[in-house]
């Protein structure tokens, strides 16, 4: 892989500017922009971030460390999903904790925002509070977002209830975008106010990148990330007013920013030291880019995944027609098609063909890319389903095993075939991927070809995918856990309603 991006340069950089911020506060409340673990986002559109760069450098200032985390009582309650991982907000609440204490860092509480007692949410705070885990409950906040007098108030933050903090660094983060992060920061900042405390606020950022321009592929592809928010990158016209200086934000930060300026001038009752929405964002990405044909490339190819994503989404009834027509406006502003990804038309190509063999009108074909350039093809098949198949020829190819020889013993499929139809009761008997890398590695016990193909696994880490239909959840999954970004036509594998996956 080429690599566009300096990310020890880029963790220097970022980290020396939060300290110089930390230094002007008894405390500095940081909200996080976008995700703080896993953000595989960055990593694919900047070659060589690390996708755990954030913690691992909260995870070097960690005895000034402290973490929040908000979520909206509002997702919990309609199971909003974490796209990446497929998993509800809740859950993700759950393995943010998890993962926060496995790098060392203090997980202070949760704080559920919006909250009117909602009965999900009442459930998933029991659930915390049960396990020893604080939890504060604010509510919508009165006057918000115009009326600052109200806001500033006992009547407005003065309602919520004051987070206890010890250290001077409280990071605020979430699951996802909309989760009351900026509310909780600047409730906060009122509290510590009252108490005659210095506080401060600011935000890390990653995306838009303030000082690449606008129409860059880095920053379209941030847009395209966030099309169903209907986010636009714009410039900064504060920025430039008070330094003349270009700038690129988005949207909703420009237009928040008066009444924001207006909220934190309002707390603290002196001018803000903050001149522009891009001032109060700790942004460094831009200084880490050492490649920027690499960096617009990889940014390129995310943009069409992200499209793909976004018209199965459209498919499946998640997201609306306007969401589905911005992500094509987006394709069109930078010439991209959908070929322009190299494994579409492989994928396609063999697919047609075997519709016209088996006269069926749909057959399902995965086509994956190795870190080679090879182009692989799997098609599913009464025994296993596509994204298996395309697994298993991976990984024979990389072992230099013949397409000949079976991995998997017909003695070791059968039984779970016959298991999940007769004794669980599961009509759909297609073994999807998990399954067929279990019995792999059962095989792999007594077979020492099968362990040498397995043992390729790790090679498919950073390969490239496209399937004829849309996967079910499970493959998805493995595909992301073996490091494989996958995209799928808009197209379901079979007229069955409950039973297509």
């Amino acid at each position: 892989m080429k690599i566009g991006f300096d990310h020890k340069k880029y963790l220097d950089e970022q980290s020396k500017y939060i300290l110089e911020r930390v230094n002007d506060y008894d405390k500095l409340y940081l909200e996080f922009g976008g995700k703080l673990m896993n953000d595989l986002h960055a990593k694919r559109v900047l070659p060589g971030f690390d996708e755990n760069a954030k913690i691992k450098l909260l995870q070097k200032l960690k005895e000034k460390v402290e973490v929040v985390i908000c979520v909206y009582a509002g997702d919990i309650e309609r199971n909003k999903i974490r796209g990446d991982f497929g998993i509800t907000y809740d859950l993700e609440v759950l393995r943010l904790i998890d993962d926060l204490r496995g790098y060392g860092l203090d997980v202070n509480s949760v704080i559920i925002t919006r909250f009117d007692g909602q009965p999900a949410t009442t459930v998933f705070i029991n659930k915390l509070e049960r396990r020893g885990i604080k939890v504060y409950k604010h509510r919508a906040t009165l006057g918000y977002p115009t009326d600052v007098d109200t806001i500033v108030s006992d009547e407005g933050y003065g309602k919520n209830p004051y987070i206890e903090t010890t250290k001077p660094i409280v990071v605020v983060t979430a699951p996802g975008p909309g989760s009351g992060k900026l509310a909780t920061c600047l409730s906060q900042l009122y509290h510590e106010n009252k108490r005659g405390n210095v506080a401060g606020y600011s935000k890390f950022e990653t995306f838009p990148v303030w000082n690449v321009p606008l129409k860059h592929p880095l920053n379209i592809a941030y847009e395209a990330a966030t099309v169903d928010l209907k986010d636009v990158n714009m410039i900064d016209s504060f920025h430039f007013d008070a330094y003349n200086e270009v700038a690129v934000n988005y949207n909703r930060d420009i237009e928040s920013f008066p009444v924001l300026k207006r909220i934190i001038e309002k707390i603290t009752g002196k001018e803000s030291v903050y001149k522009s929405p891009t001032d109060m964002g700790v942004n460094r990405v831009g200084f880490g880019i050492i490649n920027d044909d690499v960096v617009k490339e990889a940014s390129n190819q995310e943009i069409i995944r992200r499209y793909y994503k976004t018209i199965c989404e459209f498919k499946k009834g998640y997201v609306d027609k306007d969401v589905a027509d911005s992500a094509k406006l987006i394709m069109e502003e930078l010439n991209l098609k959908e070929s322009d990804r190299k494994v579409v038309n492989p994928a396609r190509e063999y697919s047609e063909k075997l519709k016209k063999l088996n006269c069926k009108e749909s057959y399902p074909v995965v086509a994956l890319e190795l870190n080679d350039g090879t182009i692989l093809t799997g098609r599913g098949s009464e025994i296993m389903d596509a994204p298996a198949a395309v697994i298993l020829n991976s990984i024979k190819h990389l072992a230099n095993i013949s397409d000949d020889i079976h991995l998997i013993s017909p003695v070791i499929l059968e039984p779970i075939q016959n298991l999940k139809f007769k004794t669980l009761g599961i009509k759909n008997t297609v073994l999807n991927c998990e399954e067929i890398l279990i019995a792999l590695s059962i095989c792999a016990a007594t077979n020492p070809t099968a362990q040498v193909a397995l043992n390729k696994l790790t090679e498919l880490k950073g390969c490239q995918a496209h399937s004829t239909t849309m996967t079910s959840n499970g493959d998805e999954q493995t595909f992301r856990r073996l490091g494989i970004d996958i995209t799928c036509d808009p197209e379901y594998q079979s007229d069955n309603l409950y039973y297509n996956n």
